[in-house]
Order: C-alpha cells, then structure tokens, then sequence
C-alpha cells in the first residue's frame, strides 16, 4: 500500500489601501471565486511553490513580505491525488491500450481495487460549484505507486504593494479576472477555500 503525501499551497495576498486591507482573489471562469493556490512540484518548497504560484495565477511578485502561517493535513476518503503523472489505462494492467495521462494535483474518484491498480474517474462539470452536466471524464487503470492519499496544504500570507486594481492573467489554460476586495466586504469564495480564511484573519489578528 503507497503512502505518497502530496504538497499544496494556498497563497493570500494582502495590500493596504488608506483605510482597508485587501485581499486578492480570482475569478475563475468555470469555478467561481478562489484564492491563489496550487501543487507542490517535484523537488520544490513549499515556500518556492507559493512565491510560483502566486506569479503564475496573479503575475505579482516583489512582496514585501512573505510569512508562513500554517498547514492542513488531510487524509482523503473515497479518493485520491495524483502524486505523479500517470498513465490511465483501460484494464489493471501495464500491457493494456493506454492512451490518456492525468497530471500531478488532480483528485479522482476511487472505483474500484485490483492488485496493485486503481480504478479511478476525474469527472468536470460545466461549472462549479451545481455543474448542469458533466462536461469531461476520464475513467480507467492506474498503478496506485502513483496516487496520494494525502495532503500536506501550506499557507502563506504575502503582503504586496501593488497599484494594479483589476487585470487578468492566463494561468492553467484559463483566464483568471484578478480584483481586490476589502476583508469586510468579501465575496463568496469558493469551498474549501472559504474555511481557510481564518489562516491569513489571524495573521493580521482581524476581526469583523
């Protein structure tokens, strides 16, 4: 049995206006209002993956300061994380027809065990959260060596000086609409993330 952990990030970037502090978030377009957030690569920190990450998703860098400011463990149940790129292929066997690959980061539903394979799906609806259909899927075989069946998240807390108020970035074959919005006045952000909050709120001990 693999006992693979996979590294992630989120990243919350700050800035103060004359009366405010704000927080940058994403809009996504499919998946509604996220925070900068991203896979640990191989052979990387978890450090140099937030200060990646938050470049790649925003195009900020320069912060003026960058504080660690917790992590989550999480043992997934029912699923996995793809802890290395990974063949799927279409019976519980290497010499079975394979044609499509999942990347390091993604989570896929367990289906079924065989040995030393996994049965699993990574299924995309149209939006999300409440997708009208499913979009996307990919069904089939991969050797669990390659799976997570945990995650190590890390947070950091970036403070930027940036005058850009609205701009947009391509990241991740998307293009993400970046905006500020006071911590009092935040939007709905998206599940998990929205329970995250409190890393970054006792950082700069805020309260409503």
């Amino acid at each position: 049995m693999q006992h693979n952990v996979l590294g992630k990030v989120t990243c919350f970037i700050t800035r103060e206006t004359d009366t405010k502090i704000e927080l940058l978030l994403i809009q996504h377009p499919n998946a509604g209002i996220q925070l900068p957030a991203g896979t640990v690569e191989l052979n990387e920190d978890f450090k140099q993956a937030a200060l990646r990450e938050s470049f790649e998703e925003t195009g900020l860098d320069g912060f003026i300061t960058c504080n660690y400011i917790g992590k989550q463990e999480i043992n997934l149940l029912g699923k996995y994380i793809v802890f290395q790129k990974t063949k799927v292929f279409s019976r519980p066997d290497l010499s079975s027809s394979q044609w499509a690959e999942i990347r390091r980061g993604i989570t896929v539903q367990q289906e079924r065990r065989h040995g030393e394979f996994v049965q699993v799906s990574y299924i995309e609806g149209d939006k999300y959260p409440d997708p009208n259909y499913i979009t996307y899927q990919i069904t089939g075989w991969v050797e669990e060596s390659h799976l997570a069946s945990k995650v190590s998240r890390h947070f950091y807390h970036f403070h930027s000086n940036s005058n850009l108020n609205k701009w947009e970035q391509e990241a991740d074959n998307h293009t993400f609409k970046l905006f500020w919005s006071p911590l009092d006045e935040l939007p709905e952000i998206v599940s998990p993330q929205n329970e995250w909050l409190k890393y970054v709120l006792n950082d700069l001990n805020y309260s409503f």
